[in-house]
């Protein structure tokens, strides 16, 4: 159980795992996560997306960017070596109906959690619109996935290096002016990317759903890590997520709650790497 079966990296500090868990692969579902842990005893605990799964081989499939200590480590892993820890499938599923038109925007790594609801959509009869940005070219991941379900593929970089020079909120806002306009947009990424998605949509009253990615420890709601404010009410992402409507969410006080380490998580990294760096010379 958790053995890595497969590895790939895509793009500069992105890698691909397909990992052996046939308990979690039987159960997912669009728009789940698991939360994983390298060591037994006091590693770090990290939620991660379900990108894909496979029940012929009894896997999933982990899309991750290398940000700190516990990813660093992971992606230092290969094909063979085991994981100590998996927990899932955790968070309520996306919710799947024939809603009409629907657009998709994934951003950077964003693209892998969106892969399987774009996947969904489509099996669900919706006409299917992906908008995938990235900083530069070799950024773009799963193009070809994505586009394999998509009645209609956008592409965007921020340095014109690969579709379209502009923000994914260009070619959205196009989309909300035609008529007929979008049915639902379901927008995955950075935070601020998916902050200025829900603004860009609001006006035009399209529903705008996004994916939370918060701080998470036990994935049951008892830590209170994950806490955001939706509307007039507190939320825990890994229990009441991590769909939320995005006209609602909080993201200045989400966006500053995902800071508040971020000094402990850069020396904690930096000193993981150079005991690696240390251990090849």
């Amino acid at each position: 159980m958790n053995k890595i079966l497969f590895k790939q990296k895509l793009s500069d500090n992105v890698y691909l795992m397909r990992i052996h868990n046939p308990l979690i692969c039987n159960e997912r579902k669009a728009g789940q996560f698991i939360i994983l842990q390298l060591d037994d005893d006091f590693g770090e605990r990290i939620p991660l997306t379900i990108a894909d799964a496979d029940e012929k081989e009894g896997s999933i499939t982990l899309i991750f960017q290398v940000v700190g200590k516990t990813t660093d480590e992971l992606s230092r892993l290969n094909e063979g070596d085991k994981i100590a820890n998996l927990a899932g499938p955790l968070g309520s599923p996306t919710h799947i109906e024939k809603f009409g038109r629907v657009v998709c925007v994934g951003g950077g790594i964003g693209v892998a959690p969106l892969h399987p609801i774009v996947q969904a959509m489509k099996k669900a009869g919706n006409e299917v619109i992906t908008i995938l940005g990235a900083r530069n070219k070799d950024l773009i991941i799963l193009e070809k996935e994505m586009a394999a379900y998509s009645d209609k593929q956008i592409i965007c970089t921020d340095d014109g290096s690969y579709g379209l020079k502009a923000l994914v909120t260009q070619p959205l806002k196009e989309l909300c002016e035609e008529n007929p306009k979008p049915d639902l947009v379901i927008a995955i990424g950075p935070p601020i990317m998916m902050k200025f998605c829900s603004e860009t949509t609001r006006p035009y009253k399209v529903k705008t759903l996004v994916s939370l990615n918060t701080i998470m420890v036990d994935g049951t709601g008892m830590c209170g890590g994950c806490r955001v404010n939706i509307g007039n009410e507190v939320k825990f992402v890994c229990v009441d997520g991590p769909e939320f409507d995005g006209h609602l969410v909080d993201f200045d006080n989400m966006i500053a709650r995902l800071n508040s380490y971020k000094k402990i998580e850069q020396k904690s990294h930096k000193c993981n790497l150079d005991k690696y760096l240390e251990q090849k010379k």
